[in-house]
C-alpha cells in the first residue's frame, strides 16, 4: 500500500508543479507570450493609408494588418511589432511590421501591403493560406 501511496503522491505533486510553472519574466514585466504563438490563417492584401498605429504607409512599404479583435484585445499593442509570414503552399516566407487592423479578418488572418504579399505570392491570387507568428517587441530585421 505504501508504494501505491507514494506513486499517488508523485504523480499529483509532479502535476501540481507543472500547472505552477511559472510565467516568464523580465526586468520585472511579464514576457510576450503572444510572440511564441504560430498562427494559420488568411494572407490578403489592401492599399494603405492611415493605420490604426497612427503612421501613414503606402503600397510599397512591407506593412500588415492584424485583425481587429486581437488589435483591441491587445489595445494596439502590437504597433510597430514585426511578424514572420509564411505562404504554406510555396514556403516563402517575409517579415512585416504590423501598422494597421483588418476589420473583415479572424484572429488567425493578415492583410498585407501589395510589396509584402508579392513576397510571398503573385496579387492575382488574392488570398494565401499563411502561417504567422509576432517577433519580440524588440526584435529588428
Amino acid at each position: 500500500m505504501s508504494r501505491l501511496t507514494l506513486l499517488a503522491f508523485a504523480f499529483f505533486t509532479s502535476v501540481l508543479l507543472a500547472l505552477a510553472s511559472p510565467v516568464p519574466v523580465v526586468n520585472r514585466e511579464l514576457v510576450n507570450i503572444e510572440a511564441r504563438l504560430t498562427r494559420v490563417g488568411r494572407g490578403t492584401w489592401y492599399y494603405p493609408g492611415l493605420g490604426n498605429c497612427g503612421d501613414w504607409n503606402t503600397s510599397s512599404d512591407l506593412i500588415l494588418a492584424i485583425g481587429k479583435g486581437l488589435y483591441d484585445r491587445n489595445g494596439g499593442g502590437n504597433c510597430n511589432q514585426y511578424v514572420q509570414i509564411t505562404n504554406t503552399a510555396n514556403g516563402k516566407t517575409a517579415i512585416g511590421l504590423t501598422k494597421d487592423s483588418c476589420q473583415s479578418c479572424g484572429d488567425n488572418d493578415i492583410d498585407m501591403s501589395p510589396a509584402l504579399f508579392e513576397k510571398l505570392g503573385s496579387l492575382s491570387t488574392s488570398v494565401l493560406k499563411v502561417s504567422w507568428h509576432f517577433m519580440n517587441k524588440d526584435w529588428k530585421p
